[in-house]
């Protein structure tokens, strides 16, 4: 996840900015699954605001490797007890 390491450092050079608070609310309301007003984004210049879609784009992209990972869990779940109650094949 780079957008978060940008956003971490980004943070760190001035925390108390109008754009770093609103970036922090943003990555926490992300982790948190919470809501957050995308009218704030509107605030930010346009370097913060690439900063912030960055950030959703990672995100969404995250959510859609673990809704994957999820998915193959419960198909190998599914498969494992299919697996273990065939007979075992014998050799002649």
């Amino acid at each position: 996840m780079n957008a978060i390491r940008q956003i971490r450092k980004f943070l760190e050079a001035d925390p108390e900015s109008e754009a770093a608070k609103i970036l922090a609310r943003l990555s926490a309301a992300l982790a948190e699954e919470r809501e957050f007003s995308l009218g704030e984004l509107y605030r930010l210049d346009y370097d913060a605001f690439n900063l912030a879609i960055e950030l959703l784009k990672d995100w969404r992209l995250d959510r859609y490797y673990a809704a994957r990972i999820r998915l193959f869990d419960v198909v190998l779940n599914q498969a494992q007890p299919e697996a273990e109650t065939l007979p075992a094949s014998t050799t002649h």
